[in-house]
């Protein structure tokens, strides 16, 4: 009688250079993102559960744009400003409130950019941005 043995070839997948290259690449990716520090103004984001309305007593920067002429009209407490003139204007009239708060009221279609250099006027001047929003209804 015969007995036959059994001599199956099975394959095998060595992993344990995988995890070891595995591992490397962690740590350099880990290294590189901690390197990598762009240019960005801190804007801290809402935090609410509940609809909150501004104080009256805050300065308010307003951005208008004319339909016809397509032009941006800037004024601070319904006073029209011109734009290079903004952040003088703005530290005239919080230190005259005593508050360092500006609401900035920004038409919603507006270019990020546009709110960006609104924001970086107030934070060369040391001045708290609001952005105020309207309701839709």
């Amino acid at each position: 009688m015969a007995i036959k043995r059994n001599r199956r070839f099975h394959a095998e997948v060595a992993t344990s250079a995988l995890s070891d290259i595995m591992f490397f690449l962690l740590l350099f990716f880990l290294i590189i993102s901690t390197l990598a520090n762009p240019n960005v103004i801190k804007v801290p984001l809402p935090q609410a559960k509940n609809n909150e309305k501004t104080n009256k007593a805050h300065v308010a920067l307003s951005v208008e744009i004319d339909p016809v002429t397509n032009a941006k009209k800037y004024s601070v407490d319904n006073k029209e400003v011109p734009y290079d003139q903004i952040g003088s204007v703005l530290v005239k009239e919080t230190q005259k409130k005593g508050d360092s708060t500006v609401v900035l009221r920004i038409p919603f279609d507006s270019k990020v950019q546009e709110l960006v250099d609104l924001l970086e006027i107030g934070m060369v001047n040391q001045l708290k941005m609001i952005i105020a929003t309207k309701e839709h209804s």
